[in-house]
């Protein structure tokens, strides 16, 4: 979307699992929501998804950005991964354009938030699963803020 020159300093890195989409993140990333959902953990195959709320326009696509392909999950809400690999790398909402999940697991740089922020939709938490850190939970989404 930008290039590098556009939005500086680059702050973060990441790919999927063959390396074909590579991107750049020009921010700092500071949330990381767990996601307990059935939909998420089918989308991922674990028990919880990790995502980030990023801003689209500090997205920068490396390489690979035609080996992405997407799923329509739910209506409006498109997932988006490596067709090479399988790699789930993030969903975005028709309604929120601005805004991208970025799947945590595909970044390369370390991150400056010390752990998991909040667990969302506890309440269709994998039976088989247990939460094991003090991060807010919350049955469905949190209050609005």
């Amino acid at each position: 979307m930008h290039d590098q020159t556009a939005i500086s300093p680059l702050i973060h890195r990441g790919s999927c699992l063959c390396g074909a989409v590579r991107f750049a993140y020009h921010g700092e990333i500071d949330t990381v929501i767990a996601c307990h959902c059935l939909e998420c953990r089918k989308a991922q195959g674990t028990p919880f998804v990790t995502n980030t709320p990023l801003e689209t326009a500090r997205m920068e696509w490396l390489s690979g950005r035609d080996h992405l392909k997407s799923y329509e999950s739910s209506p409006g809400k498109q997932r988006w991964f490596c067709q090479n690999c399988g790699s789930p790398m993030y969903s975005q909402k028709a309604e929120l354009p601005e805004i991208l999940r970025l799947r945590v697991g595909t970044l390369e740089t370390p991150l400056s938030c010390d752990g998991v922020s909040a667990h969302i939709f506890v309440a269709d938490k994998a039976s088989w699963w247990t939460i094991q850190d003090d991060a807010p939970q919350w049955p469905q989404w949190p209050p609005a803020t």
